[in-house]
């Protein structure tokens, strides 16, 4: 009982670190897109203000 207990403990754990990693890149992959998003606002306000 007590192997089976570690066993799942230890899967616990694995799955803790690799989730942990996913969410650091969904959010990198948000604020990138945040970021492209701010400047092609930028880049739209800046043309509109040419004619």
């Amino acid at each position: 009982m007590q192997k089976k207990m570690l066993g799942v403990a230890v899967l616990l754990a694995v799955m803790a670190v690799s989730a942990c990693e996913t969410m650091q890149g969904a959010g990198r992959d948000l604020q990138t897109a945040g970021q492209v998003v701010q400047q092609e606002s930028a880049e739209a306000q800046y043309g509109q203000t040419q004619y």
